[in-house]
């Protein structure tokens, strides 16, 4: 089932998005072109407890929706990051000021694997102590939600998360904390 990329060619570069055009050859011989295809850089999230198991969230502006989301803290993976938990764990600290005594990786999730290359790579948090302010990028304006579960369940209920891979996130790390019931 595999496709064997025959050539392909950058059509668009820029900071963290990378667009290019493939051409290439199914296995049954039929050549696809053009095929487009979006380069990300990865990206980490998690669902974060407080040492009071309190649930960490974030509010920001998303301009590609023009509104603002509730969301789980994390972003794109640096060059500079060792590995994916180095990644969730700076950038934790720099939205939320908040550190961790244990960072569980949950796997990984692909917003679109038709047209985007990267994958998102999911934490469950846990132990949460705040230990500095916010150390936010030029463009990031986020205000931090600390909220009791309870709170969480609702707004989880009320479909308050719309970022389709945090929701992805959040259910593995429901049912790692065993508080889903699936049946």
């Amino acid at each position: 089932m595999k496709w064997e990329t025959i050539s392909s060619e950058y059509i668009f570069r820029d900071t963290w998005l990378y667009a290019r055009k493939d051409r290439c050859i199914r296995p049954d011989g039929k050549i696809v072109d053009p095929y487009y295809v979006m380069e990300y850089p990865d990206w980490v999230t998690g669902l974060a407890l407080t040492k009071d198991e309190k649930v960490i969230l974030v509010r920001q502006y998303r301009h590609a929706l023009g509104e603002v989301c509730l969301e789980l803290p994390g972003g794109c993976v640096d060059k500079t990051d060792k590995n994916f938990e180095e990644a969730i764990r700076r950038e934790f600290l720099e939205e939320t000021g908040y550190s961790f005594e244990t960072a569980e990786y949950l796997g990984r999730s692909s917003a679109n694997p038709s047209t985007n290359s990267n994958t998102l790579h999911m934490f469950l948090l846990l132990g949460g102590e705040k230990v500095q302010s916010q150390q936010l990028d030029a463009n990031e304006e986020i205000d931090i939600l600390i909220v009791s579960f309870e709170e969480f369940k609702q707004m989880l209920s009320e479909n308050k998360f719309i970022q389709s891979m945090h929701v992805t996130n959040i259910f593995y790390a429901l049912a790692r904390l065993k508080k889903l019931q699936l049946s």
